[in-house]
């Protein structure tokens, strides 16, 4: 037994300084490699993922907040179609953790925001959306139908 957890403790120390844990990958690896995650608004900054996704952060004061829940349960039933769109969802109900993106798109109570891929606010709602609307709304964008197009010419 002591043989068996002094080799889990080296392969922990080996694979934490190799960078294999999962938790070791950034939040981008992290979505790369599966798009039906929902991360902690804590684990990033907006400067993180400027031109690589629109984050889609739903913000609560308690993850018991009726319009917190009610978006959520919505929003995991469609993140595929989401991550067409390059959208990550975080959320934060925590005030008191003041997380980078808490402090910069400051909700008061339950609010969800879209960023752009250009870091700007491209749009805040004070109740749940679905994600048709959330899709409709990021295929508006300028910058969505350049991808659209661009997907169009290569044939995708």
């Amino acid at each position: 037994m002591k043989l068996l957890n002094m080799l889990v403790a080296a392969a922990a120390v080996f694979f934490g300084a190799t960078g294999l844990f999962a938790q070791d990958a950034t939040v981008l690896e992290r979505w790369e490699e599966d798009h039906a995650q929902v991360f902690d608004a804590a684990d990033v900054t907006l400067a993180d993922l400027q031109w690589i996704a629109r984050p889609l952060v739903v913000f609560a004061d308690t993850p018991n907040d009726p319009r917190f829940r009610q978006q959520m349960d919505l929003l995991l039933g469609g993140l595929d179609e989401l991550a067409e769109r390059d959208v990550i969802v975080f959320t934060d109900t925590d005030p008191e953790a003041r997380s980078d993106l808490r402090l910069e798109l400051r909700p008061r109570g339950y609010m969800m925001a879209l960023v752009a891929k250009d870091g700007s606010v491209a749009f805040r709602k004070p109740s749940p959306w679905s994600i048709r609307e959330i899709s409709r709304s990021i295929d508006k964008m300028p910058l969505r139908q350049q991808e659209i197009e661009d997907r169009r010419a290569l044939g995708q």
